[in-house]
């Protein structure tokens, strides 16, 4: 298959992924509903993710070196436990505008980090346009017509903290598929995720009580967080970066509105309105211009 072919295969199952990612504020949100808290769903999905992980990835258990498995432990942290629980706090103190327009920039950030740490990688001033094109794109996709923005200093800083946690674990992949395959990472992704967020229980305990856990909507959308957007999601997603690159996979987030708001259209009856279109066409517009120069 011609590399073109591949590159094109590649950037589809990255869209997919970002596209179920997208949907995953629903099932989140019934789930809190329903009586979980958003560390309790980060827990139980991140757990049951990694038990399914472990049932077809076993053979191997430590990284190469001690150096290594910490550079998994990080992964574990800035794309499991930290950047879980700083978006979901985030909401609490501001608007989730706000927080889609803070977390969702995080591919400029994970440019210029992958620029900083590899000198080597150049920066085309093609590539930064349309990485600019698909931000502003975002903006107005979120915004959807309200450009009316609340400042939250503790809520904002939260939502940067997600976002510049994603443009890590985004620049670690990048080092980490080089040595490693995506499954093996993903599956200490997991097992550290849930291992680094116990302390969080010892400020905030709680634990849901059976009653909660056997209902059936709880079932139902835990084994979609944890089976589909969790371990095949996180799975695709690493195979992606290691096959497109940090810079190239991760502009992808800039599509993750767009899915939600077609999701939020389709499930909860929101208006697609202009705005919607006219940042859809920047974000794509943004996302080829930038794979053509990355």
């Amino acid at each position: 298959m011609p590399k073109t072919n591949n590159n094109i295969f590649y950037h589809l199952v990255a869209f997919l992924t970002v596209a179920i990612w997208g949907t995953t504020f629903v099932s989140t949100k019934v789930l809190m509903i329903n009586g979980l808290s958003p560390a309790q769903i980060f827990t139980l999905r991140f757990t049951m993710a990694y038990v399914l992980m472990f049932c077809f990835n076993h053979r191997r258990l430590f990284a190469d070196s001690w150096r290594d498995e910490g550079l998994m432990v990080l992964l574990g942290i800035t794309g499991g436990s930290l950047y879980f629980l700083s978006e979901n706090e985030a909401m609490n103190y501001t608007t989730a505008t706000n927080t889609s327009l803070i977390v969702c920039s995080c591919p400029l950030f994970a440019t210029l980090l992958v620029r900083l740490v590899y000198r080597s990688s150049r920066i085309h001033i093609m590539q930064l346009t349309g990485s600019l094109l698909a931000f502003m794109g975002m903006i107005i996709v979120v915004l959807n017509g309200r450009f009316v923005l609340h400042l939250s200093p503790v809520g904002d800083a939260l939502a940067f903290t997600a976002c510049i946690c994603w443009a890590f674990y985004s620049l670690l992949m990048k080092t980490m598929t080089d040595k490693y395959s995506a499954a093996f990472i993903t599956r200490k992704v997991f097992f550290y995720g849930v291992l680094t967020i116990i302390p969080y229980y010892i400020l905030v305990p709680g634990v849901p009580s059976m009653a909660v856990l056997t209902q059936p909507v709880v079932v139902g959308n835990l084994l979609f967080l944890g089976c589909l957007a969790s371990m095949i999601c996180f799975l695709t997603w690493n195979w992606c970066i290691s096959k497109l690159g940090a810079v190239k996979a991760t502009n992808w987030v800039y599509f993750n509105p767009i899915t939600t708001m077609i999701f939020a259209s389709w499930v909860l009856g929101e208006k697609i309105t202009i705005y919607f279109l006219i940042g859809a066409v920047c974000i794509l517009t943004g996302m080829y211009m930038a794979d053509r120069k990355t």
